[in-house]
């Protein structure tokens, strides 16, 4: 689609209110350089601190980034040591950053797969960013749509009848809006098991542009492209 009006310094004046991402193409990008996938799994996370800070800037309420699915277990041990290592320590180590930004940090996902320290780790960071009153960023971890919503509804058929409110309610999304605009790059079409109930009404947008180079441009393009879209929510 061409945008006359895109500039790609500048974001539109429309944006979503919850952009979602799902961060794919690290392992071909360090395939590409002749380098091994956890190098791609680190220029990944980079290229994760710096959208954050321009989402941050931007205005944007809440960005919802796909890290880890529960189908990323299956892949070699060595590779999800190194991809889980490289998350930990990352976030423990950005938490003061975000502090100083005024974002607060919420993960979505079944942490109960996650050894004991890793775990422990994780919820401290959340627990050090629970004051924060700007951009709520959710970084969703060993999570997988299907499973969310099969746990929220066994949660809510314990407390009574299952209905669309009381299973949203259960879910690890719980007290967030439904995201406006979900990205994904890497040239793959598909949504991967991410989001499926909160994305009933999102739009989407594919770049066939690898994770680590989403820079600026592309996500001032997507943005702009996003802006130019009626959305109905299935009315006439």
């Amino acid at each position: 689609m061409r945008l006359p009006f895109f500039r790609k310094d500048r974001f539109p004046p429309v944006l979503p209110a919850h952009l979602a991402v799902i961060m794919d193409g690290n392992g071909r990008w360090a395939a590409n350089r002749g380098l091994p996938r956890s190098a791609g799994h680190k220029a990944g996370f980079d290229n994760f601190v710096r959208t954050v800070e321009l989402c941050a800037g931007a205005g944007i309420g809440f960005l919802t980034v796909y890290a880890f699915s529960t189908e990323n277990w299956n892949r070699s041990d060595d590779e999800v040591r190194a991809l889980l290592r490289i998350m930990n320590e990352a976030i423990t180590e950005y938490v003061p950053t975000l502090r100083e930004r005024n974002i607060r940090l919420r993960i979505l996902g079944d942490l109960s797969r996650f050894d004991s320290e890793s775990r422990a780790g994780l919820e401290s960071s959340v627990e050090a960013l629970s004051g924060s009153t700007g951009m709520t960023l959710s970084v969703a971890l060993s999570y997988g749509g299907r499973d969310e919503i099969v746990a929220a509804a066994r949660q809510a058929a314990v407390e009574g009848d299952i209905t669309a409110e009381t299973l949203s309610a259960h879910l690890y999304t719980a007290g967030l809006p439904d995201p406006d605009l979900i990205i994904r790059t890497s040239g793959e079409l598909r949504i991967s098991n991410f989001l499926l109930w909160q994305s009933a009404y999102s739009e989407y947008y594919f770049t066939s542009t690898l994770w680590p180079d989403f820079g600026r441009k592309e996500l001032c393009r997507a943005l702009w492209d996003y802006s130019t879209r009626k959305r109905r929510f299935g009315r006439a």
